[in-house]
C-alpha cells in the first residue's frame, strides 16, 4: 500500500480534477472526479476536500476547469467567465486565506497573459499545476525546518488533520513529524479528536496508521490534562489563515495554545507563507459557521434534545503571542517578526 505522504489528495488528471474524498474516510479509500467549477466548489463546502492548502489548489483548478472548457471568442469574455467562477468558489468557504490567494493569483495570470483566448486558458491550466507543485516543495520544507525543532522520543501533540489530506501531499504540521521520523527519531503523537467533524479521530490517525507512526487519539477535552501529565512535549498545529494579530484553526486551537503555555509546553503553527494575510485585521476575517447538524448528530444519529440552540464555529483565533515559532518553507518566524509582517529575511 503507498504511504500517505506520496499521494496526493488533488490533481489535475485528463481534463478533470481528481480528489480523494475525505468524506468517506477512515471506511473507504475512493477519488472522486469534477468536470467543472461548480461541482468544485461544491467538494469545497461539502468538505470532500478541505485544509487550507487542499482548499487553495483545489479552488484554482477549479478556475483552471472554466478556462479549459470554455468557448470564449475574445480574451475580455474569457476573463469574465473566469471572474464568474471565482464568485462562486469564494462563497465555498469564507476563512481559509489559501483559497482566496490561489484564485487572485489565477486571475492575475489570466490577466496578464497574452494571446487568444485558448492560449490564455491553458496558461491558467499551467498556472494552477504549478501552484500544486508549489504547495508540495513548500511543504517538504517545511518538514525539514519543523523536524529540527524535534528531540528523539518527543510526544508531539497535533489538531484536526494536517497531513497529505489537508493539502497536495505530506502535510503541514505532520510535515516535521514525517521528516524526522525519517531522519531516525523515535516520535509519538498524541492525536485530537476535534470534534465536531472529527478530523482527527477519522482522518489523521488513518493517515499515522497508514504511515506507521504511532499515535495516540484522545478527546479534545483531555489536552490540558496529558500535558499537565507530561504526556507532551511539542505542540504542532496547522492554520487556516494567519494575520499579524492571531491565527485562525480549527476550532479548539485556542485552547490547546492556552493549556501549551500554562504548561510551558512549545507550540509551533506550520502552514506555507500562502496561508499568512498579514493586510487583514481580526474585524474583516469571517469566521465560518457550520450546520448545527454537525453537533446535533452523531452517524447520523441525534444525541440532544430537540430545540436547543446551536452555535457551531469551524475556526476560532489564537494570538501570536501564544506562538513559539511558525514554521514555513522559508524558515521558522518568530511571533514578533509576524506582527511586524516580516516572513524571511
Amino acid at each position: 500500500m503507498q504511504p500517505m505522504s506520496e499521494l496526493r489528495t488533488v490533481e489535475w488528471t485528463n481534463g478533470r480534477v481528481r480528489m480523494i474524498d475525505q468524506t468517506k474516510l477512515p471506511y473507504k479509500f475512493v477519488y472522486v472526479s469534477y468536470k467543472n467549477y461548480r461541482e468544485i466548489a461544491r467538494a469545497i463546502k461539502e468538505m470532500v476536500v478541505r485544509g487550507a492548502p487542499a482548499i487553495g489548489v483545489a479552488a484554482a483548478m477549479g478556475i483552471a476547469l472554466a478556462a479549459d472548457s470554455s468557448h470564449a471568442k475574445t480574451k475580455q469574455q474569457l476573463i469574465s467567465e473566469l471572474g464568474a467562477a471565482a464568485v462562486v468558489l469564494r462563497k465555498s468557504r469564507p476563512t481559509a486565506w489559501n483559497l482566496f490567494w490561489a484564485i487572485d493569483r489565477i486571475l492575475q495570470v489570466a490577466r496578464n497573459a497574452a494571446g487568444e483566448p485558448k492560449k490564455i486558458a491553458s496558461r491558467v491550466v499551467e498556472e494552477s499545476l504549478k501552484i500544486a507543485e508549489e504547495d508540495i516543495e513548500a511543504n517538504k520544507r517545511i518538514g525539514e525546518h519543523g523536524a529540527a525543532l524535534l528531540n528523539d522520543g518527543d510526544k508531539v501533540l497535533t489538531h484536526c488533520n494536517t497531513g497529505t489530506l489537508a493539502t497536495v501531499s505530506y502535510g503541514t504540521a505532520l510535515a516535521p513529524i514525517r521528516t524526522a521520523i525519517k531522519q531516525g527519531k523515535r516520535l509519538q503523537v498524541i492525536a485530537t479528536e476535534t470534534r465536531p467533524r472529527l478530523q482527527g479521530a477519522k482522518l489523521t490517525t488513518y493517515e499515522l496508521l497508514r504511515d506507521r507512526i504511532p499515535v495516540t487519539l484522545i478527546v479534545d477535552g483531555a489536552v490540558g490534562y496529558v500535558m499537565n501529565k507530561g504526556l507532551v512535549n511539542k505542540a504542532i498545529v496547522g492554520a487556516d489563515r494567519v494575520t499579524k494579530k492571531f491565527v485562525a484553526n480549527k476550532v479548539g486551537t485556542y485552547l490547546i495554545a492556552l493549556a501549551a503555555q500554562a504548561n510551558e509546553i512549545p507550540f509551533y503553527v506550520a502552514a506555507p507563507t500562502s496561508t499568512f494575510d498579514l493586510r487583514s485585521n481580526h474585524s474583516e476575517v469571517q469566521i465560518e459557521e457550520r450546520n448545527a447538524q454537525e453537533v446535533t448528530h452523531i452517524g447520523g444519529k441525534r444525541i440532544v434534545p430537540k430545540g436547543v440552540k446551536v452555535f457551531n464555529p469551524a475556526f476560532d483565533v489564537t494570538p501570536v503571542e501564544l506562538v513559539e515559532g511558525f514554521i514555513t518553507e522559508k524558515g521558522v518566524i518568530r511571533a514578533d517578526m509576524v506582527r511586524a509582517g516580516v516572513l524571511g529575511t
